[in-house]
């Protein structure tokens, strides 16, 4: 139940803030909008305020704003509603419309972290010396270091934070280290053999080798309680690291450093979002601002019927001073409804597949 009601909050929501911010800027720059729609397919409820129709549709995985003289075989439309028609406004105005939408959802992203952080406080990892797991089969296990055990000198120097444990594992050579470890109330003293292993970035991609023991630092979060301004400047670096993160995993899809097999779609995102809204309300909220950020960014992707290809078309006719053809545009179009049907069916393979084969 937790994953059909998140997934509907979740998707629902980020599907609403991308198509209100195409209406919103529809409406500022007086186009005529025909339809508001969450979902696609038959309509489920409707109802219509002045020109606009706002309706729930059957299929909730997008939306769609309608406007006048939207589509290029549409753009003949009759005098009277030429100037609420899309097709008649400015490139640049044009340009704007189309862009607010994903750029609704990465602001969507920053509300929601400022929000959360304004409401809890900022995430802070402290820094320690304590152990938070130990890789198996590591020097570190086979040493006899296990989780909650706090460093407090290695060769007799001592420890201040996990720096100290990196750098002395690092330029030690290979050769033995003696651990001194506080176990809750006792000392123990540990010989440790750091080996050479392979340090890997967070796509499992190989940056260097270097000398490591197997441990991962206890990463106890506590919350700072911060101002507004705090808040928001903490919102920008999360929302930005990942924008980052996302660019990055598109370009090493197509690098095949990140196997196509890990793509997910809808059933994957239902369960993710019933895993975090059962963690707690905190993960349900760092889930969907990364999702936001993740819609934001795909649809700036220079792919027909996506807005980063209707902005693709348009900086061409920015650039040449009159529109694509409508033959291009319709056919672009049609490749591109081919391109995103293929890669829905292949994700819900994906999906289907996870489930059975776990």
């Amino acid at each position: 139940m937790n994953t059909v009601v998140s997934f509907i909050i979740v998707l629902g929501l980020l599907i609403f803030v991308h198509e209100f911010g195409h209406f919103l800027f529809a409406k500022l720059f007086k186009v005529k909008v025909l339809k508001f729609s969450l979902g696609f397919g038959p309509k489920l409820i409707g109802r219509t305020y002045g020109d606009t129709e706002y309706l729930i549709s059957a299929f909730p995985l997008g939306g769609y704003v309608k406007m006048c003289g939207e589509n290029p075989d549409e753009q003949d439309v009759v005098t009277d509603d030429q100037q609420g028609s899309f097709a008649h406004k400015s490139v640049g105005k044009r340009f704007l419309i189309v862009l607010a939408g994903p750029v609704f959802n990465l602001l969507f992203a920053l509300l929601l972290f400022a929000g959360l952080f304004i409401a809890v406080g900022v995430p802070d990892s402290r820094d320690t010396s304590t152990i938070g797991q130990v890789i198996e089969n590591s020097p570190a296990a086979e040493a006899g270091l296990v989780a909650g055990d706090t460093i407090e000198q290695i060769n007799g120097r001592p420890v201040t934070g996990w720096l100290d444990i990196l750098n002395s594992v690092k330029d030690s050579g290979g050769e033995s280290l003696t651990f001194h470890v506080r176990r809750g109330t006792d000392q123990v003293l540990l010989a440790v053999t750091p080996a050479i292993d392979s340090v890997k970035n967070v796509f499992g991609e190989v940056t260097e080798k270097r000398y490591m023991i197997g441990v991962v630092k206890d990463e106890a979060l506590v919350y700072e309680r911060v101002g507004l301004m705090k808040a928001v400047k903490a919102a920008s670096v999360q929302t930005w690291m990942y924008i980052s993160l996302t660019v990055l995993g598109f370009v090493k899809i197509i690098q095949q450093v990140i196997p196509m097999s890990e793509l997910g779609g809808p059933i994957l995102i239902a369960q993710i979002a019933g895993q975090q809204m059962t963690a707690g309300w905190i993960h349900l909220v760092y889930f969907m601002g990364l999702l936001s950020v993740n819609l934001g960014i795909l649809n700036l992707l220079p792919i027909p019927v996506l807005d980063g290809g209707h902005l693709a078309f348009l900086g061409v006719e920015a650039v040449r001073r009159k529109p694509v053809s409508e033959r291009v545009q319709i056919v672009a179009q049609k490749i591109g409804i081919l391109l995103l049907g293929s890669l829905m069916i292949f994700v819900f393979y994906n999906d289907l597949f996870r489930i059975f084969t776990k």
